[in-house]
């Protein structure tokens, strides 16, 4: 497929899904919105990819929605917004659920809908001088698409908080609320991101997969017989898959999985 809001690469089992309009502070529109969902649906289905970075070129990560497309939508009748919200709410979706790890390389400002993508990612990684806010109120709106995720990535008394007052926060007040895992200056944030790529791609495939449904499907949970059950019957399936086999016996045999090979 071609992209024109975006640039994928691939080399040595690494996609980087870079957000290109600089210009606009890679703020997404429709275009943006199919875009994206297309490539993660893709890329995920490619047995090579071993795990996906999304970046952006210029001085901010996302700025959230383009003026145009905003003005759009304030024409836009209420089943027209519903279908158009769905859109959003179908890209960050297939984000959340793509079967790679994903990795969010967050160089600059980050606001409202951009927020939204790094926390639909598994791992975030933020320069130093980034900032953040969730600024939907102050134009009379709720931040209700990326909610779900954003809520998972802040908890709930952060999103209190900034859901309501639309501050702008900085990337260690992120780091200290869990909204990104860390903090990294300008030089050193391709090589820190770089280093958390290499460690998911020297696992197992299948079991980083499994281990993805694992947190998504456990998270919030109540420890019940059925739950119980559950893990106990996950466990056995990956004791049994080729590669959990053949990790074990790699590591009894000392030598690399087949995976590394």
């Amino acid at each position: 497929m071609h992209y024109e809001t975006l640039n994928i690469d691939i080399a040595e089992r690494l996609a980087t899904v870079t957000l290109d309009r600089p210009d606009l502070r890679n703020a997404f529109n429709e275009q943006t919105i199919a875009e994206l969902t297309a490539a993660f649906t893709a890329l995920g289905q490619v047995e090579s990819i071993g795990a996906i970075v999304l970046a952006a070129n210029g001085t901010a990560f996302c700025a959230g929605a383009d003026l145009n497309w905003m003005k759009k939508m304030a024409g836009y009748s209420h089943d027209e917004n519903r279908a158009d919200a769905m859109q959003l709410a179908n890209m960050l979706r297939a984000i959340y659920l793509c079967p790679k790890p994903v990795v969010a390389k967050v160089q600059g400002d980050c606001y409202a809908g951009g927020m939204g993508l790094v926390a639909a990612c598994d791992i975030a990684v933020a320069v130093e001088d980034a900032h953040f806010c969730l600024s939907e109120v102050k134009l009379g709106l709720i931040p209700a698409t990326i909610a779900p995720y954003v809520i998972k990535a802040m908890g709930e008394n952060a999103a209190r908080r900034y859901f309501l007052t639309a501050e702008r926060f900085n990337a260690r007040e992120a780091l200290r609320i869990g909204f990104v895992h860390e903090v990294a200056t300008a030089a050193a944030l391709d090589g820190q991101v770089d280093i958390i790529a290499k460690a998911l791609m020297a696992n197992s495939p299948n079991a980083v997969r499994e281990a993805k449904t694992l947190v998504r499907d456990i998270a919030g949970q109540s420890v019940t017989d059925a739950l119980v059950a559950d893990t106990a019957q996950r466990i056995a399936n990956i004791r049994a898959s080729s590669e959990g086999r053949e990790g074990v016996r790699s590591f009894l045999e000392k030598r690399k999985p087949s995976w590394l090979a």
